[in-house]
């Protein structure tokens, strides 16, 4: 459930009328639910009230500190993949003590960062890491808390681009090579053994994934016990889906009970780490319609609706083909056609949607698409030197500007030319 509804034909944000942030705001714009983002992350979180646990945020699918705010605000952790959502995290108000580190490219900077920080766990992800974790704790006279992530060669049955579970993703370390690690891991003074983690994919629609990865970890889990390695933290990852076009996703719930159904009695402090499902259908992105043509010359005409957001602002239909409902902000019966949704950047892979059918619209007229708070904004980019899009919060009847629109002063922060060089 979110919070975009239309009243007297007009689309609002809970109390907010759309066009009116707009009139204030511009487009491209990011329109956030407070509403949506408290309930689905209470939704989530309820789910395992019954067990020690921690809701970890995935922070790289929606960064904007308002939002990891408002999660800290709730009990919520985060889960980090860079130096930069540490950073995020910590000036959001989320305690080091609720933050775990996971990636595979972790520097030797980034986790001096981390260490200082005292974050509650650093998930590492191949042996030269583990040696890299020693060696800075060492010079930092510290003891790394530490779990290995685990890749349980499980399929998550979704994109190839967001499967990371399999024996052939970068990620983790293969579940049948991980327990010489920890009992390597054992031995180093700088390293403490906290836990174990699994990851297996995004945008996961069936739960038996989830349930084949847990059934092996545990498997894995009374092995390390076998050799007097006891755990504290168990983090099962994220990956549950949202409902885009068709899909039907397990409710948060469902998942949750299906998971404490087969755990049993571990003894470990469970850790999720919810991204999507949390934040996927909380935001829109509005764009207004700058031309609508018509091309001749093929089979049939082919009809396209040109707007102002593009792939630099939503990434998703062009690198993965995925499907987000575009729908007028007006409300209208007319007949729908069928067209392309496309932006301005000198790219053919530049579109929002490809063959949809959508009432006929005019220059001036205002989009939202759908569904954009999971990877929206966080993988957007300044290509083409298009400033990024603003970010605004909806609380009931009011709204704030929770990141201001770039200007082209921000395009360039950071560049100089060479003394020397004459225009």
């Amino acid at each position: 459930m979110h919070h975009f509804h239309f009243r007297n034909h007009e689309l609002h944000c809970e109390e907010v009328l759309i066009r009116d942030i707009v009139r204030q705001v511009g487009t491209p714009l990011y329109v956030y639910s407070e509403a949506t983002l408290t309930r689905h992350f209470q939704a989530f979180d309820s789910g395992f009230a019954d067990v020690p646990h921690l809701t970890c945020f995935a922070v790289k699918a929606c960064s904007n500190i308002a939002v990891l705010n408002l999660f800290a605000g709730m009990g919520g952790g985060a889960d980090i993949v860079s130096g930069g959502e540490l950073f995020r995290a910590l000036t959001a108000g989320i305690p080091a003590n609720r933050i775990i580190y996971s990636g595979v490219g972790k520097t030797a900077a980034e986790l001096r960062e981390a260490l200082r920080a005292g974050i509650l766990m650093i998930n590492i992800e191949s042996p030269q890491e583990l040696d890299r974790v020693q060696q800075v704790a060492a010079e930092l006279g510290v003891v790394a808390p530490v779990a290995f992530r685990v890749n349980p060669d499980v399929d998550p049955k979704t994109h190839a681009y967001i499967s990371t579970g399999l024996a052939k993703n970068k990620f983790g370390i293969p579940v049948t090579e991980a327990f010489a690690d920890y009992l390597r891991a054992r031995s180093m003074p700088n390293i403490s053994i906290q836990g174990v983690s699994c990851h297996i994919g995004s945008q996961l629609t069936q739960i038996a994934p989830f349930l084949e990865a847990l059934r092996k970890l545990k498997d894995f889990m009374a092995r390390l016990a076998s050799e007097g390695i006891t755990l504290r933290y168990l983090d099962l990852g994220g990956g549950v889906g949202i409902t885009y076009a068709d899909e039907q996703p397990p409710h948060p719930h469902e998942y949750a009970k299906a998971i404490m159904a087969e755990l049993g009695d571990t003894g470990c402090t469970l850790i999720l780490e919810p991204g999507r499902v949390i934040v996927g259908n909380a935001a829109i992105l509005v764009t207004e319609v700058q031309y609508t043509k018509v091309n001749t010359g093929g089979e049939k005409p082919k009809r396209f609706v040109v707007a102002d957001a593009a792939m630099n602002d939503l990434t998703r239909p062009s690198l993965y083909g995925a499907y987000h409902e575009i729908v007028p902000v007006s409300a209208t019966n007319a007949a729908p056609q069928m067209v392309d949704i496309v932006g301005p950047i000198c790219e053919t892979g530049d579109f929002m949607a490809r063959d949809r059918m959508l009432p006929p619209v005019r220059q001036g007229d205002l989009l939202a698409i759908m569904s954009c708070g999971a990877y929206g904004f966080s993988m957007s980019s300044n290509y083409n030197s298009r400033p990024r899009a603003a970010e605004v919060l909806v609380r009931g009847d009011r709204f704030q500007v929770i990141r201001g629109r770039e200007s082209y002063a921000d395009l360039i922060r950071g560049e100089v030319i060479p003394e020397g060089v004459q225009p």
